[in-house]
Protein backbone atom coordinates (compact mmCIF):
# COMPACT_ATOMS: atom_id res chain seq x y z
CA UNK A 1 0.00 0.00 0.00
CA UNK A 2 1.50 3.14 -0.82
CA UNK A 3 1.36 6.33 1.41
CA UNK A 4 -0.18 9.05 0.88
CA UNK A 5 1.76 11.53 2.51
CA UNK A 6 3.75 14.24 1.16
CA UNK A 7 7.60 13.00 1.27
CA UNK A 8 10.41 14.78 2.63
CA UNK A 9 11.35 16.87 -0.18
CA UNK A 10 7.65 17.90 -0.76
CA UNK A 11 7.20 18.75 2.61
CA UNK A 12 10.47 20.73 2.37
CA UNK A 13 9.34 22.37 -0.52
CA UNK A 14 6.56 23.47 0.79
CA UNK A 15 7.70 24.87 3.77
CA UNK A 16 10.30 26.69 1.85
CA UNK A 17 7.51 28.54 -0.47
CA UNK A 18 5.87 29.34 3.20
CA UNK A 19 8.73 31.04 4.24
CA UNK A 20 9.18 32.80 1.13
CA UNK A 21 5.75 34.10 0.99
CA UNK A 22 5.76 35.45 5.09
CA UNK A 23 9.06 37.48 4.11
CA UNK A 24 7.35 38.84 1.37
CA UNK A 25 4.31 39.61 3.42
CA UNK A 26 6.39 41.51 5.92
CA UNK A 27 8.41 43.29 3.72
CA UNK A 28 5.59 44.71 1.80
CA UNK A 29 3.73 45.77 5.19
CA UNK A 30 6.60 47.73 5.93
CA UNK A 31 6.59 49.22 2.54
CA UNK A 32 3.15 51.24 3.92
CA UNK A 33 5.20 52.78 6.87
CA UNK A 34 8.15 53.80 4.31
CA UNK A 35 5.94 55.24 1.65
CA UNK A 36 4.13 57.86 4.10
CA UNK A 37 7.62 59.59 5.02
CA UNK A 38 9.24 59.47 1.54
CA UNK A 39 5.50 60.09 -0.29
CA UNK A 40 5.48 63.18 1.55
CA UNK A 41 8.88 64.55 -0.46
CA UNK A 42 8.29 62.81 -3.53
CA UNK A 43 5.68 63.07 -6.44
CA UNK A 44 4.36 59.42 -7.25
CA UNK A 45 5.81 59.44 -10.59
CA UNK A 46 9.96 59.90 -8.93
CA UNK A 47 9.24 57.58 -6.27
CA UNK A 48 8.08 54.59 -8.16
CA UNK A 49 11.00 55.41 -11.03
CA UNK A 50 13.27 55.73 -7.80
CA UNK A 51 12.00 52.71 -6.12
CA UNK A 52 12.74 50.99 -9.53
CA UNK A 53 15.91 52.10 -10.54
CA UNK A 54 17.02 51.24 -6.59
CA UNK A 55 16.01 47.74 -7.18
CA UNK A 56 16.94 47.33 -10.53
CA UNK A 57 20.71 47.69 -9.58
CA UNK A 58 20.68 45.32 -6.33
CA UNK A 59 18.94 42.84 -8.90
CA UNK A 60 21.53 43.07 -11.30
CA UNK A 61 24.37 42.85 -9.33
CA UNK A 62 22.70 39.78 -7.81
CA UNK A 63 22.01 38.64 -11.50
CA UNK A 64 25.77 38.69 -12.71
CA UNK A 65 27.29 37.16 -9.25
CA UNK A 66 24.51 33.87 -10.11
CA UNK A 67 25.37 33.94 -13.73
CA UNK A 68 22.15 34.04 -14.31
CA UNK A 69 21.44 35.51 -17.62
CA UNK A 70 18.85 36.15 -20.06
CA UNK A 71 15.23 34.67 -19.66
CA UNK A 72 13.91 31.80 -22.25
CA UNK A 73 11.99 33.29 -25.09
CA UNK A 74 8.87 31.20 -23.69
CA UNK A 75 9.01 33.61 -20.29
CA UNK A 76 9.37 36.88 -21.91
CA UNK A 77 5.63 37.33 -22.51
CA UNK A 78 4.77 37.34 -18.80
CA UNK A 79 7.62 39.05 -17.63
CA UNK A 80 6.69 41.81 -19.93
CA UNK A 81 3.30 42.19 -18.67
CA UNK A 82 3.65 42.18 -15.33
CA UNK A 83 6.82 44.48 -15.52
CA UNK A 84 4.20 47.25 -17.37
CA UNK A 85 1.76 46.46 -15.14
CA UNK A 86 2.47 45.36 -11.86
CA UNK A 87 6.13 47.53 -11.17
CA UNK A 88 5.61 50.24 -13.62
CA UNK A 89 1.50 51.06 -13.11
CA UNK A 90 1.04 49.68 -10.00
CA UNK A 91 3.44 51.75 -8.14
CA UNK A 92 3.05 55.00 -9.74
CA UNK A 93 -1.23 54.57 -9.49
CA UNK A 94 -1.12 53.26 -6.17
CA UNK A 95 1.64 56.42 -5.09
CA UNK A 96 -0.62 58.62 -5.95
CA UNK A 97 -3.84 57.16 -4.70
CA UNK A 98 -2.58 56.96 -1.69
CA UNK A 99 -2.10 60.85 -1.70
CA UNK A 100 -5.73 60.96 -2.72
CA UNK A 101 -7.42 58.92 0.32
CA UNK A 102 -6.60 58.52 3.13
CA UNK A 103 -4.58 54.59 3.83
CA UNK A 104 -8.15 52.62 5.34
CA UNK A 105 -9.64 53.43 1.83
CA UNK A 106 -6.62 52.69 0.28
CA UNK A 107 -5.76 49.51 2.16
CA UNK A 108 -9.84 48.34 1.51
CA UNK A 109 -9.86 49.16 -2.48
CA UNK A 110 -6.44 47.78 -2.90
CA UNK A 111 -7.43 44.48 -1.16
CA UNK A 112 -10.31 43.42 -4.15
CA UNK A 113 -6.48 42.17 -5.74
CA UNK A 114 -6.61 39.31 -4.05
CA UNK A 115 -10.06 38.28 -5.18
CA UNK A 116 -9.58 39.03 -8.87
CA UNK A 117 -6.26 37.03 -8.51
CA UNK A 118 -8.51 34.56 -7.80
CA UNK A 119 -10.82 34.97 -10.26
CA UNK A 120 -8.38 35.50 -12.85
CA UNK A 121 -6.00 32.28 -12.12
CA UNK A 122 -9.12 30.39 -12.47
CA UNK A 123 -10.23 31.41 -15.32
CA UNK A 124 -6.84 31.99 -17.16
CA UNK A 125 -4.34 29.49 -15.40
CA UNK A 126 -7.31 26.64 -14.17
CA UNK A 127 -6.37 27.30 -10.42
CA UNK A 128 -8.38 25.19 -8.12
CA UNK A 129 -10.99 27.06 -5.77
CA UNK A 130 -11.21 24.90 -3.34
CA UNK A 131 -13.96 25.69 0.03
CA UNK A 132 -11.06 26.44 2.64
CA UNK A 133 -9.61 28.80 0.04
CA UNK A 134 -12.86 30.20 -0.46
CA UNK A 135 -13.51 30.35 3.27
CA UNK A 136 -10.19 32.17 4.30
CA UNK A 137 -10.47 34.80 1.56
CA UNK A 138 -13.84 35.37 2.73
CA UNK A 139 -12.76 35.76 6.56
CA UNK A 140 -9.47 37.61 5.44
CA UNK A 141 -11.24 39.96 3.10
CA UNK A 142 -13.81 40.50 6.24
CA UNK A 143 -11.05 41.76 7.98
CA UNK A 144 -9.57 44.04 5.56
CA UNK A 145 -13.08 45.85 4.94
CA UNK A 146 -12.93 46.62 9.39
CA UNK A 147 -9.66 47.42 9.12
CA UNK A 148 -10.78 50.15 5.60
CA UNK A 149 -13.78 51.17 8.03
CA UNK A 150 -12.08 51.20 11.25
CA UNK A 151 -9.20 53.89 9.81
CA UNK A 152 -11.22 55.63 7.22
CA UNK A 153 -11.95 58.41 9.51
CA UNK A 154 -8.03 59.69 9.44
CA UNK A 155 -8.20 61.47 6.19
CA UNK A 156 -10.35 62.42 3.25
CA UNK A 157 -10.80 60.34 0.21
CA UNK A 158 -12.20 61.36 -3.59
CA UNK A 159 -13.60 59.60 -6.34
CA UNK A 160 -10.15 60.12 -8.14
CA UNK A 161 -8.36 58.37 -4.94
CA UNK A 162 -10.76 55.32 -5.12
CA UNK A 163 -10.75 55.07 -8.74
CA UNK A 164 -6.69 54.60 -8.79
CA UNK A 165 -6.66 52.52 -5.66
CA UNK A 166 -8.74 49.97 -8.03
CA UNK A 167 -6.77 50.28 -11.13
CA UNK A 168 -3.66 49.66 -8.74
CA UNK A 169 -5.94 46.38 -7.84
CA UNK A 170 -6.58 45.51 -11.40
CA UNK A 171 -2.67 46.29 -12.00
CA UNK A 172 -1.47 44.01 -9.13
CA UNK A 173 -3.95 41.01 -9.96
CA UNK A 174 -2.81 41.47 -13.87
CA UNK A 175 0.72 41.21 -13.20
CA UNK A 176 0.59 38.04 -10.91
CA UNK A 177 -1.60 35.80 -13.16
CA UNK A 178 0.74 36.79 -16.52
CA UNK A 179 4.26 36.03 -13.61
CA UNK A 180 2.95 32.46 -13.13
CA UNK A 181 3.44 30.79 -16.59
CA UNK A 182 6.81 32.72 -16.81
CA UNK A 183 8.41 30.94 -13.50
CA UNK A 184 7.48 27.69 -15.83
CA UNK A 185 10.49 28.44 -17.63
CA UNK A 186 12.27 31.28 -16.05
CA UNK A 187 13.79 31.23 -12.42
CA UNK A 188 12.32 33.79 -9.68
CA UNK A 189 15.23 36.01 -9.92
CA UNK A 190 15.31 36.25 -13.59
CA UNK A 191 11.16 37.16 -13.48
CA UNK A 192 11.66 39.68 -11.00
CA UNK A 193 15.01 41.25 -12.37
CA UNK A 194 13.73 41.66 -15.94
CA UNK A 195 10.41 42.78 -14.76
CA UNK A 196 11.47 45.31 -12.70
CA UNK A 197 13.74 46.86 -15.20
CA UNK A 198 10.70 46.93 -17.89
CA UNK A 199 8.98 48.87 -14.80
CA UNK A 200 12.11 51.20 -14.31
CA UNK A 201 11.65 51.68 -18.45
CA UNK A 202 8.16 52.25 -18.56
CA UNK A 203 8.79 54.81 -15.41
CA UNK A 204 11.76 57.07 -17.66
CA UNK A 205 9.61 59.66 -18.33
CA UNK A 206 9.70 60.83 -14.19
CA UNK A 207 13.64 61.10 -14.66
CA UNK A 208 13.66 64.77 -14.49
CA UNK A 209 11.21 64.98 -11.60
CA UNK A 210 13.26 62.27 -9.50
CA UNK A 211 16.64 64.46 -10.36
CA UNK A 212 14.78 67.53 -9.24
CA UNK A 213 13.50 66.66 -6.05
CA UNK A 214 16.10 64.23 -5.16
CA UNK A 215 18.37 67.30 -4.78
CA UNK A 216 15.96 68.92 -2.26
CA UNK A 217 14.54 65.77 -0.74
CA UNK A 218 15.99 65.42 3.17
CA UNK A 219 18.17 62.07 3.80
CA UNK A 220 15.64 60.49 5.34
CA UNK A 221 13.29 60.34 2.50
CA UNK A 222 15.89 59.01 -0.02
CA UNK A 223 16.89 56.52 2.23
CA UNK A 224 13.20 55.31 2.68
CA UNK A 225 13.04 55.51 -1.17
CA UNK A 226 16.13 53.07 -1.63
CA UNK A 227 14.86 51.12 1.29
CA UNK A 228 11.52 50.60 -0.81
CA UNK A 229 13.95 49.63 -3.84
CA UNK A 230 16.02 46.98 -2.28
CA UNK A 231 13.39 44.89 0.04
CA UNK A 232 10.16 45.28 -0.39
CA UNK A 233 10.94 45.35 -4.01
CA UNK A 234 14.20 43.50 -4.95
CA UNK A 235 14.03 40.91 -1.83
CA UNK A 236 10.30 40.48 -1.29
CA UNK A 237 9.55 40.14 -5.19
CA UNK A 238 11.91 37.45 -5.99
CA UNK A 239 10.27 35.79 -2.78
CA UNK A 240 7.15 35.76 -4.07
CA UNK A 241 7.98 34.77 -7.26
CA UNK A 242 9.58 31.56 -5.83
CA UNK A 243 6.78 30.95 -3.53
CA UNK A 244 4.49 31.91 -6.69
CA UNK A 245 6.23 28.88 -8.49
CA UNK A 246 5.72 26.27 -5.93
CA UNK A 247 1.54 26.85 -5.55
CA UNK A 248 -1.70 28.83 -7.17
CA UNK A 249 -1.68 32.22 -8.02
CA UNK A 250 -4.76 32.10 -5.69
CA UNK A 251 -3.48 30.82 -2.90
CA UNK A 252 -0.34 32.92 -2.84
CA UNK A 253 -3.37 35.90 -3.39
CA UNK A 254 -4.37 34.95 -0.06
CA UNK A 255 -1.47 34.56 1.53
CA UNK A 256 -1.25 38.86 0.94
CA UNK A 257 -4.40 39.11 3.09
CA UNK A 258 -2.07 39.42 6.22
CA UNK A 259 -0.63 42.86 4.58
CA UNK A 260 -3.51 44.81 6.29
CA UNK A 261 -3.23 43.20 9.91
CA UNK A 262 0.77 43.64 9.87
CA UNK A 263 0.90 47.77 8.11
CA UNK A 264 -1.30 47.83 11.09
CA UNK A 265 1.10 46.39 13.97
CA UNK A 266 3.61 48.05 12.06
CA UNK A 267 2.24 51.66 12.71
CA UNK A 268 1.73 51.03 16.09
CA UNK A 269 5.34 50.06 16.42
CA UNK A 270 7.04 52.53 14.71
CA UNK A 271 4.84 55.56 14.02
CA UNK A 272 3.14 55.78 17.15
CA UNK A 273 -0.33 55.34 15.75
CA UNK A 274 -2.34 53.04 18.33
CA UNK A 275 -5.13 51.30 16.60
CA UNK A 276 -8.57 50.94 17.97
CA UNK A 277 -9.82 47.34 19.23
CA UNK A 278 -12.11 47.43 15.77
CA UNK A 279 -8.87 47.45 13.93
CA UNK A 280 -7.25 44.83 15.76
CA UNK A 281 -10.05 42.59 15.28
CA UNK A 282 -10.01 43.39 11.86
CA UNK A 283 -6.32 42.29 11.55
CA UNK A 284 -6.92 39.20 13.34
CA UNK A 285 -9.41 37.99 11.01
CA UNK A 286 -7.19 38.87 8.29
CA UNK A 287 -4.82 36.35 9.54
CA UNK A 288 -7.20 33.73 10.75
CA UNK A 289 -8.32 34.02 6.96
CA UNK A 290 -4.70 33.16 5.56
CA UNK A 291 -4.21 30.62 8.18
CA UNK A 292 -7.54 29.00 6.68
CA UNK A 293 -6.80 29.75 3.36
CA UNK A 294 -3.49 27.82 2.92
CA UNK A 295 -4.32 25.07 5.79
CA UNK A 296 -4.35 21.48 3.97
CA UNK A 297 -8.15 19.03 4.38
CA UNK A 298 -6.82 15.99 6.25
CA UNK A 299 -7.29 12.91 4.29
CA UNK A 300 -9.27 9.92 5.32
CA UNK A 301 -7.57 6.31 5.34
CA UNK A 302 -9.69 5.44 2.87
CA UNK A 303 -8.50 8.07 0.45
CA UNK A 304 -4.77 7.48 1.28
CA UNK A 305 -4.15 3.78 -1.74
CA UNK A 306 -5.62 5.74 -4.56
CA UNK A 307 -3.48 8.63 -4.01
CA UNK A 308 0.16 9.67 -4.47
CA UNK A 309 2.68 11.86 -3.32
CA UNK A 310 2.76 13.35 -6.64
CA UNK A 311 -1.00 13.62 -6.96
CA UNK A 312 -1.39 15.37 -3.84
CA UNK A 313 1.97 18.06 -4.60
CA UNK A 314 0.04 18.50 -7.77
CA UNK A 315 -3.64 19.45 -6.48
CA UNK A 316 -2.54 20.62 -3.25
CA UNK A 317 -4.65 24.06 -3.17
Amino acid sequence: MMNASPSRPARHAEWSAAAAAAVTVVLWASAFVSIRSAGAVYSPGALALGRLLSGALVLGIVCLIRREGWPPRAAWRGIAISGVFWFGFYSVVLNWGEQQVDAGTAALVVNIGPLLIALLGARLLGDPMPPRLLAGMAVSFAGAVTVGLSMSGEGGSSVLGVVLCLLAAVAYAAGVVAQKPALNTASALQVTTFGCLVGAALCLPFAGQLVHEASRAPVSATLNMVYLGVFPLAMAFTTWAYALARTTASRMGATTYAVPALVVLMSWLFLGEVPGLLTLGGGVLCLAGVAVSRSRARRTPAQQPHTTPEQVSATEP
